[in-house]
């Protein structure tokens, strides 16, 4: 969809920018007066991981004048084979201040905001309304649903991607001009698991947040086709993208006509969660393994994951099994049932599937294998 520029351009290039910027001026749809647009724009993107990592990147590099970064984590080990704005060196730092420092590096001619929290509903409205542009870096569903809903109330454009193993999304919500997230995706899908627990190909990111950049500079500066009203679906594996159109939904509960929800939800955690209350901690399954009590531990992850660690006496069954029903002919109907995974995400929407499929003795583990690496044996391999 072809939109009016974001940015407006009545400001000029020093010449310290006219230099640094000259690969684009030379380009006939961008020229100064695109750059220009680009230096006035104020952009904030919301994690600074495997996504937020290009994005940050490459907007920097292209001159967005000034850059925000939503972010409370701290920067591990596991996170450098994909979030390549991070080093070895910042191992422990808070990401937040990597990736300023990254961003600082490559251009020092523009401006970082720095936003270190959690966002939220307390905080997502304010935050958003200092900015032209959002770009969602995040890799989970309850903070994508928080974001567009604050999207469509400030009437503001962004930009959302996602990562999965093999497979990236992308499209550009902008509801004055089409159709929202909500509209693609109505209630959460039950089986959504972010990059820790599937696995991401690290280079994937890359292709999927330089996607994200891209569509950033194209609405800032008013240039090609918008991906409004469309969805991008990209396949590493077989190197294929596909455009698939989305049409705006007419009862959407946030973006319709006449919307239902006239505000940001208490909590998108809760709207997003598969987790029930059957919930046991790691430090009471030890007592049951020690007590030898009698019960069925069930290994939801995949078979890779399981080689890597395990609970001691957990049988694997991939989570696949129980989405599709194949896995419930062999659980036993005498004996309680515990569900582990990494972390209880997958755990959790196990066990609302065997639950509803009547095996009411049965719970599964809050925090998974990490919890039991923690708190039970630090011994074990943390992925």
């Amino acid at each position: 969809m072809k939109i009016p520029p974001l940015v407006d351009s009545n400001s000029v290039l020093s010449p310290d920018e006219s230099r640094r910027y000259s690969r684009h001026t030379v380009i006939p749809q961008i020229a100064q007066e695109g750059q220009i647009r680009l230096k006035n724009a104020k952009v904030v993107c919301v994690g600074a991981g495997g996504l937020g990592s290009p994005i940050l990147m490459y907007l920097a590099a292209a001159g967005v004048g000034e850059l925000g970064i939503v972010e409370f984590d701290t920067v591990d080990e596991s996170n450098l084979a994909r979030q390549v704005i991070h080093g070895q060196s910042d191992i422990g730092r808070s990401k937040i201040e990597s990736a300023k420092a990254k961003i600082v590096e490559i251009n020092p001619l523009i401006k970082v905001n720095i936003h270190e929290v959690r966002l939220d509903t307390s905080n997502a409205m304010e935050i958003f309304s200092d900015y032209d542009l959002i770009i969602d870096g995040s890799d989970n569903f309850a903070t994508r649903y928080l974001i567009n809903d604050a999207c469509v109330l400030l009437n503001k454009p962004y930009i959302w991607g996602s990562v999965l193993r093999f497979d990236g999304q992308a499209s550009v919500v902008w509801a004055k001009y089409g159709p929202c997230y909500r509209c693609l995706y109505p209630e959460p899908l039950i089986e959504a698991l972010n990059c820790a627990q599937a696995g991401v190909l690290g280079v994937l990111c890359a292709s999927i947040g330089s996607i994200q950049a891209t569509e950033a500079i194209k609405l800032i500066t008013g240039i090609g086709q918008s991906l409004i009203g469309s969805l991008m679906v990209y396949d590493a594996l077989s190197m294929s993208y596909e455009l698939v159109k989305i049409s705006k939904d007419p009862e959407c509960v946030i973006c319709a006509d006449k919307p239902s929800q006239l505000g940001l939800l208490a909590d998108y955690e809760a709207f997003c969660s598969t987790v029930r209350p059957d919930a046991i901690t790691v430090i009471e399954l030890k007592s049951k393994l020690d007590k030898g009590e009698d019960f069925y531990l069930v290994d939801v992850r995949e078979p890779n994951e399981f080689e890597i660690v395990r609970i001691p006496g957990g049988v694997l069954v991939p989570l696949a099994g129980f989405i599709d029903g194949s896995a419930l002919a062999a659980l036993p109907r005498d004996k309680e049932i515990i569900l582990y995974c990494r972390s209880g995400v997958r755990s959790a929407t196990a066990l609302a599937i065997v639950k509803e499929a009547g095996f009411n003795q049965s719970s599964h583990v809050e925090g998974g294998v990490l919890a039991w690496a923690k708190q039970v044996d630090p011994t074990c391999t943390v992925y």
